[in-house]
């Protein structure tokens, strides 16, 4: 049975430990369910992203589309980064190193900023319960003093839309996320 529990740092972020099979085929792990998080919706569609040591992906977030995060092989510095106006854990941020060793999963629910350095060649999967919407790819610059964000890598390779996104302070009106959203 795997160990499911809340994010004590922000509320609505869950985080799996799962139960790992193994003999000397190989290993079988339960990476997902939907029973494991309250409130949640279907994930509708599946997605993976190979990233070369010292890539830097992030801080992303979206109004109305949660996340499920798995890594089957690497190592990932995950941050997250809560952006909901008026919610108990509003500029919280949480650090969580996903592995292909430790095989964590964590679900990010609307609102909540969310990035990944490769710390060393990795792949992640993200599961998501909507589809593509270009208007709710929404981000906070990687390295804002507000989120108070340890990566674990030094010169961070970085894309165009990772460079430029907005400081927390300059979110744009109506594009701040607000406590309560779905989780």
């Amino acid at each position: 049975m795997p160990k499911v529990t809340e994010s004590e740092a922000i509320t609505g972020v869950w985080v799996v430990e799962p139960t790992i099979h193994g003999d000397q085929r190989g290993l079988f792990i339960e990476t997902y369910r939907r029973e494991w998080f309250p409130n949640g919706r279907e994930m509708v569609q599946g997605n993976r992203a190979n990233r070369q040591a010292g890539a830097l992906v992030g801080l992303h977030y979206h109004l109305h589309q949660a996340d499920y995060w798995y890594v089957p092989f690497g190592t990932a510095r995950v941050v997250l980064h809560d952006l909901r106006e008026g919610g108990p854990t509003d500029g919280a941020t949480l650090t969580l190193e996903m592995t292909g060793e430790n095989h964590t999963g964590v679900f990010i629910p609307p609102g909540v900023a969310h990035g990944f350095a490769a710390v060393t060649d990795m792949v992640i999967t993200y599961l998501v319960d909507g589809y593509y919407n270009s208007a709710d790819e929404l981000g906070v610059m990687w390295n804002d003093p507000a989120v108070v964000a340890d990566w674990g890598v030094t010169d961070p390779i970085l894309s165009e839309r990772d460079r430029t996104n907005p400081l927390r302070a300059d979110l744009p009106p109506g594009r701040r996320p607000y406590w309560p959203m779905r989780t």
